[in-house]
């Protein structure tokens, strides 16, 4: 695997890189900040487990090869593929190199403003996943994990799909899959009904559900079925249960309905019936709030320095 990846991407060692910083963990593996010492720049080192990387590896190089000769604007730009022992490791691991994002992803922003952010940015927010989705099916290449953590955010606030791919270990057997989903904190929860089944085979329908129940979270700017383990969910999507929408009834936004329409054509019980995300309508009414974004990102962006210096004053 070592040798196809360094046929795609320029391999990257530990000696090209210095100010290692843990930024975080998953299901996958470990994730690193890094100064690449010859490109200049931070990049974001996701250190993948063992299992997971023999389990995936030549899938996702083929894959990633694609991202490689073509590149989007809303998907996370991958650089590399590193090879080497992180700190505090003992041995030789792989891992994937890609642009760092400074603002962390949707999900640390909700949890940092305890909800939403305002409603121009939620619409831009909504639109850029859209498109970085359509880029990913156009390209013949699903991303099966679409969650707020899993949409970062620049220093601008503009959104990139990151990890697509990475929960399809297996296309072969779904148990292994769905025990992989499972033990992925909140996945499952953003999985269509018939995934649920033991026999189901990977679609892009697949992702156009999980966008669905995104687009509930940018609204509401909360978790999905917060307290509710993978038994119970695995229990009730099947049979038409889906997050509650009394609060976004009470909203008064522009463009608010389409995408509200929108969110529950994409959670449709039938993959049938759920529409494509080449023929989503995103850009329309991010175009109604577009005069708002400049001052939804300045608003958004002093709340977090203002929380960063409550922090730092702790």
């Amino acid at each position: 695997y070592w040798q196809l990846s360094c046929r795609y991407f320029t391999p990257v060692v530990n000696e090209s890189l210095e100010k290692w910083e843990s930024v975080g963990h998953g299901g996958f593996g470990h994730v690193y900040k890094a100064r690449h010492k010859d490109w200049g720049v931070d990049v974001a080192i996701k250190i993948l487990r063992d299992g997971v990387w023999h389990s995936f590896a030549f899938s996702l190089l083929l894959s990633a090869n694609r991202m490689h000769q073509a590149s989007c604007e809303f998907v996370l730009r991958l650089h590399g593929i590193y090879q080497g022992c992180p700190p505090g490791g003992t041995s030789t691991q792989q891992g994937l190199v890609m642009e760092f994002m400074e603002t962390g992803s949707v999900e640390s922003l909700q949890k940092d403003l305890s909800g939403p952010p305002l409603w121009p940015l939620v619409c831009r927010l909504a639109h850029q996943v859209a498109v970085g989705m359509n880029f990913l099916h156009s390209r013949k290449l699903m991303h099966h994990d679409l969650k707020p953590s899993n949409v970062l955010l620049n220093v601008d606030l503009n959104a990139k799909l990151a990890d697509f791919g990475l929960s399809r270990v297996s296309t072969s057997a779904l148990n292994s899959n769905r025990e992989i989903m499972r033990g992925i904190e909140g996945s499952y929860k953003y999985m269509p009904p018939e995934a649920f089944e033991v026999s189901y085979e990977p679609v892009r329908s697949f992702d156009v559900y999980s966008y669905g129940i995104l687009l509930w979270s940018i609204i509401t700017g909360k978790e999905p079925y917060p307290s509710a383990a993978f038994a119970l969910v695995e229990l009730k999507i099947p049979v038409g249960d889906r997050p509650k929408c009394e609060k976004i009834d009470q909203m008064r936004e522009e463009g608010l309905k389409e995408l509200v329409d929108l969110m529950k054509k994409c959670w449709d019980g039938s993959p049938s019936e759920r529409p494509t995300f080449k023929s989503t309508f995103t850009e329309n009414v991010f175009s109604k709030n577009k005069e708002g974004i400049h001052d939804a990102v300045g608003h958004v962006l002093t709340t977090l320095v203002q929380l960063i210096s409550i922090i730092s004053g702790f």
